[in-house]
Formats: C-alpha cells, sequence, structure tokens
C-alpha cells in the first residue's frame, strides 16, 4: 500500500541533516560542493552566489578548473539568469542556448548544464551541474537538484535569521534603555 508521497532518498536525507546543522554560509557551500556532484551524477557542479549585480563562483568540483573566484554580470550568465527569474534552466548544448554565453565555455569540457536558484522568494545564489556529454537532464536529476537547492535556501535563511536575531539582541530597544531624557541620550525629539 502506498502512502502517496515519494520513497525518501538516503543521499538527500544525509544532506539535510548536513544543512540542518550548518551555521555559517561557509557550511552551506561546504556541503553542497562535497555532495552535489555525487548525487545528481554529474561531472562538475559549482555554487555561485548572488553579489549585488553579479554573480561569484564560489566553490566548484569538477574535472577541470571552471571558474572558481570569478565574478560576472547577472545579466550576462546563465547562473545569473536562473537568480533574475527564478527558475530551474536545463541546457543539453551549451553552444545553442542564448542564455549561456559562448567565451566563457569555449575552453571547457562542458557539453550539458543544469543550473537551479536558491533562496525564496528572491534567489540568493545558484546551483550549476555540468556534464562533458549532450545530456537531456532528466525530471528525476531536476527534482534532486531543487531539492538540494530547497535544502540550502532553507539553512542560508535559518543562517540570516539567527544572524538578525543576534544583532537585535545585542541592540536595546527604545523600552530596555536607561531611562533618561531623550535629548540626552542623542535621539532627536519630535
Amino acid at each position: 500500500m502506498s502512502s502517496g508521497y515519494p520513497p525518501s532518498d538516503p543521499q538527500l536525507d544525509s544532506t539535510g541533516e548536513l544543512m540542518a546543522a550548518a551555521r555559517s554560509l561557509e557550511d552551506v557551500v561546504d556541503v553542497l560542493r562535497r555532495s552535489a556532484k555525487r548525487i545528481l551524477g554529474a561531472d562538475g557542479i559549482a555554487v555561485v552566489l548572488r553579489d549585488g549585480e553579479f554573480c561569484h563562483y564560489v566553490a566548484e568540483d569538477s574535472l577541470q578548473p571552471l571558474w572558481k573566484g570569478q565574478r560576472f554580470p547577472l545579466t550576462v550568465c546563465v547562473s545569473g539568469w536562473a537568480m533574475l527569474h527564478g527558475e530551474t534552466v536545463a541546457v543539453p548544448d551549451v553552444t545553442s542556448d542564448p542564455r549561456v554565453p559562448i567565451p566563457p565555455y569555449q575552453n571547457k569540457a562542458i557539453r550539458s548544464l543544469l543550473m537551479v536558484p536558491i533562496g525564496s522568494p528572491e534567489p540568493v545564489a545558484a546551483l550549476g551541474a555540468y556534464w562533458c556529454a549532450m545530456v537531456f537532464v532528466g525530471e528525476g536529476v531536476i527534482s534532486r537538484a531543487q531539492s538540494l537547492a530547497a535544502q540550502a535556501g532553507a539553512a542560508i535563511a535559518r543562517i540570516n535569521e539567527a544572524s538578525l536575531a543576534t544583532v537585535d539582541a545585542d541592540v536595546p530597544s527604545l523600552a530596555e534603555a536607561p531611562s533618561q531624557p531623550a535629548a540626552s541620550a542623542g535621539l532627536s525629539v519630535g
């Protein structure tokens, strides 16, 4: 008898536990770097953070160096497209999709890719998966990549909320401030 739920995925379950234990953005990036390639069956992966109007390639696990440490304008790369539109992009042939700029891929052994935005409602990062052969990425791989992205997005949101709560706890509210006239406390009045 089926419960109506998809079967549990031990690899995604394990990654979910690691994401739940993550205490920093660096931890989240490291979990993706160490697990995504294996979980997706890709030849390489990249973790890309949104940095203002740029994409910053911060981590990778691939057969050859990709773009780690480099920044590209959001509007000229597929990771930026995925973040700006909040949509997953599956590209079977990087040479024939207008969202993929040709020059950065010319000297890379990448033929196909999948780019998944991380974070909601506004993506703050993206996870890229790459294949050396032409691959039509199936729904199962897309679903697993989106699950990884959802786990990472939840971890980042939790870390950001905890960080904001710490900052808020360090700054006394006006109700907690010692009672003194507003002018002597350095506050402007009316």
